[in-house]
């Protein structure tokens, strides 16, 4: 069995040093988006609202979940356990190496990119479990800060079911001030950033099944608990530029695919697909 990656604890991660700047999107060969589209992207740091897959396709990619979810659950896990997806499950491998995807991110990062992770992300009916205003970048062990997150909709989301909110333009402002999380926040993650309003307008991220938004690594995002009696579902892929480096210890170079490009150092693990589906409490 495979190892999966770590977090690094607040104090490894204030230790290390990591180039935690904006990087703006230079790419010239669009194959997707637009150059108006880039442009916002830098500006704003993200982009929503982008068409891949159609009711049919998303709705046989909502089965396939709804399994998964299901084996996981009575496995013992929860509706979040399943991160690492792309190590456990043939069908979010090739899904992070589909061109529908991928080209999105080329266009974002250039045309050698990594897929670095993989998670689900499922808010259950009246779900009290909230996502509060943080970095990925902040987590991650990571440099420089070339990182994508692609949110695919597995279910409609919006204001009702708890979807993404976005601190728009946040992104340049580099690393942000931000407090450890206490129990009483009820927060999937440990950190919580401070007085986010200063940094832009909050957006709300509301999607179709089947479309998908895209942020930067430094943008704020959040959601809050689900109140509704609608499930809120999206898979997570996240790639990375090909120049960015894991620092080790923390098996983050291990879990990464070569999409596109060379990698002459074999800095990453690059995994093969694995051969059947599986679910890890």
């Amino acid at each position: 069995m495979q190892t999966f990656k770590t977090g690094p604890s607040p104090q490894q991660l204030q230790d290390m040093d990591r180039d935690l700047a904006f990087y703006p999107s230079t790419t010239q060969s669009l194959r997707v988006l637009s150059t108006e589209q880039i442009e916002s992207f830098n500006r704003l740091g993200y982009l929503k609202g982008l068409p891949v897959f159609d009711a049919d396709e998303i709705g046989e990619h909502r089965q396939y979940f709804d399994r998964l979810l299901a084996d996981t659950m009575a496995a013992g896990g929860t509706s979040y356990a399943i991160s690492s997806a792309h190590l456990k499950c043939g069908r979010v491998y090739d899904l992070m190496r589909d061109s529908s995807l991928v080209t999105y991110a080329q266009d974002i990062l250039g045309p050698d990119i990594v897929g670095l992770a993989s998670q689900f992300f499922c808010k259950m009916p009246h779900d009290p479990v909230a996502i509060s205003w943080h970095q990925d970048a902040s987590y991650w062990p990571l440099t420089p800060s070339k990182t994508v997150t692609i949110w695919l909709a597995i279910d409609d989301a919006d204001t009702h079911n708890s979807c993404m909110r976005f601190i728009a333009g946040s992104h340049v402002q580099g690393h942000l001030e931000y407090r450890q999380s206490t129990e009483a926040d009820n927060n999937l993650f440990n950190q919580t950033a401070l007085d986010v309003e200063r940094y832009g307008e909050c957006v709300d991220v509301e999607l179709k099944a089947g479309e998908i938004s895209m942020h930067s690594d430094l943008l704020l995002h959040s959601s809050e608990a689900n109140a509704s009696a609608r499930r809120r579902c999206g898979l997570t892929v996240r790639y990375c530029a090909l120049d960015v480096c894991a620092i080790p210890g923390f098996g983050w170079a291990e879990e990464g695919v070569v999409i596109s490009g060379e990698d002459p150092t074999g800095h990453w693990g690059n995994p093969p697909r694995p051969s059947r589906d599986l679910v890890i409490a």
